[in-house]
């Protein structure tokens, strides 16, 4: 995800406790306020209308268990929270009651004071016990929690079915595999891309890195350094950056894509593959390529292994500015409990963070087994510093990828340039 940079903490900890009520101890807000409107931003997804009606239904509850209360959720484009999480961060009138943020956003967002630690509410609600290790590991820094896990996600292989039988093809098993098979859907349909991908789709290339034995960045607890620019990081960047061209995704028209842009391009019936989530399948459902497409893991460099996927998700945040603590709290657990992840499976295709209902997902929904097999062969996470936050709302990774995609730098100059800005921002995160 894309989180904003740094910010200023809204207000510090001594003038929070020594104001503020028992019920908002560690809040910005000296208010609790049992009544009134609480504003919500989620995500707008490719395909919104599924998750809006899921959204109202949890708000239709919330509203009538709470007399005199409203909710207003307003869907905001992913590509630009940034600045609007800067802007609420700086401006706390502006800011929602709640928010859906990145997982990658987690430690970033608590260093700018802007999430409430809901540590002691969210142990005491009874369904947290449930939420697997790795999710609620997205939601803790330092040991508190900061929010509420939403949902779990990795990234697949779609594939189109009948392109592939109609030309003889069998889904790939090895990253080469897959570039050749792209070449070879494209030659023979020059109207679609072999795989769609996208210069700005961070989240897709990484596979790449991660299966050639590259990394993000070394380290621990905090101090991390870059690794960008090492000898397997550079393989996986030019593994990726090699489908760009006019043998596969043009990069005047695919240098710019970021991940929405290729599933709505998969969907659209333009591409004989795409990298995309578990997440993206009811967008895919609702194009032109229903019933003709299958999913299979996205593969690693030796034949039948699988390439590590980024370990994506999102979660509910409370903001630390919120005048409605107790409420916010409450919402926060209602949009994401067992019930409201249940119903977003089936409407968005969102892998539940309760391993329970996320078991019981899998056995009725055949489509979910190549992301669950994606899961289950290991995944990869961002490096836990706040530093992340800066790297990645400045583009960093995006604009090595695209450099090298335009022929403006080779893959070496690019890296080590993108290394510089890494260890800079993971310098300033302290």
């Amino acid at each position: 995800m894309k989180p904003s940079p740094r910010l200023a903490v809204l207000l510090t900890a001594l003038a929070v406790t020594a104001c503020a009520p028992q019920t908002s101890s560690n809040s910005s807000s000296e208010k609790d306020e049992k009544t009134g409107t609480l504003r919500v931003w989620l995500f707008q997804e490719v395909g919104n209308k599924p998750k809006e009606k899921a959204v109202d239904s949890v708000v239709a509850g919330f509203e009538k268990a709470h007399r005199g209360t409203k909710v207003h959720v307003e869907y905001i484009p992913v590509e630009t929270r940034a600045q609007r999480v800067k802007a609420a961060f700086n401006d706390p009138k502006s800011a929602p009651d709640l928010m859906e943020y990145g997982n990658t956003d987690t430690a970033g967002y608590v260093k700018d004071g802007g999430l409430l630690d809901v540590t002691k509410e969210f142990n005491a609600w009874n369904e947290s016990k449930d939420t697997d290790p790795t999710a609620r590991t997205s939601v803790t820094v330092d040991g508190r929690t900061y929010g509420s896990p939403y949902y779990v996600g990795v990234r697949a292989l779609y594939y189109r079915t009948d392109v592939f039988k109609e030309l003889g093809l069998q889904p790939p098993k090895t990253m080469d595999e897959l570039a050749s098979t792209a070449r070879k859907v494209h030659a023979a349909k020059p109207g679609l891309y072999g795989i769609v991908v996208g210069g700005a789709y961070t989240y897709g290339a990484m596979p790449f890195v991660w299966a050639n034995g590259g990394e993000l960045a070394t380290g621990k607890g905090g101090s991390y350094a870059s690794a960008i620019d090492s000898a397997a990081a550079q393989k996986g960047i030019k593994a990726y950056t090699s489908l760009f061209g006019d043998a596969n995704c043009p990069a005047a028209k695919c240098a710019g894509m970021g991940g929405n842009d290729t599933i709505t391009a998969f969907a659209a019936g333009k591409a004989g593959m795409a990298i995309g989530g578990d997440f993206s399948h009811t967008a895919v459902e609702a194009g032109k390529v229903k019933g003709k497409y299958a999913v299979v893991p996205l593969p690693g460099v030796k034949s039948g292994s699988i390439a590590p996927a980024f370990a994506g998700g999102n979660n509910i945040g409370v903001l630390k500015s919120t005048s409605h603590r107790t409420l916010a709290v409450d919402l926060m657990e209602q949009l994401t409990s067992k019930k409201t992840q249940a119903e977003m499976f089936d409407a968005m295709g969102f892998l539940p963070t309760f391993a329970d209902v996320r078991a019981k997902a899998a056995a009725e929904q055949p489509y979910v087994k190549p992301f669950a097999q994606t899961l289950s062969a290991g995944t990869k996470f961002v490096p836990a510093s706040a530093g992340w936050s800066q790297i990645d709302s400045q583009l960093v990774l995006p604009t090595m990828l695209q450099e090298v995609i335009s022929g403006k730098k080779d893959v070496g100059a690019a890296a080590g340039e993108a290394a510089k800005k890494m260890d800079a921002a993971f310098g300033s995160a302290g």
